[in-house]
């Protein structure tokens, strides 16, 4: 009992040395998620786009 109740003792503490991000960094920081998977989903796109219409033309010989 002693050990769980030093625990959360500790977790408190932790917990108030936690920094939270503030609205506009939360909205930045979400807007590079979003535009870096747009990016990545076009360009493995034009990838498998490409790299399947080679294998078909390798298969057609």
């Amino acid at each position: 009992m002693q050990k769980l109740k030093q625990f959360l003792r500790e977790v408190k503490v932790e917990l108030k040395k936690v920094v939270f991000p503030t609205r506009e960094e939360l909205l930045g920081s979400t807007q590079v998620v979003i535009i870096s998977v747009l990016i990545m989903s076009v360009f493995l796109g034009v990838i498998d786009l490409v790299l399947s219409r080679i294998v078909q033309a390798l298969l057609r010989y």
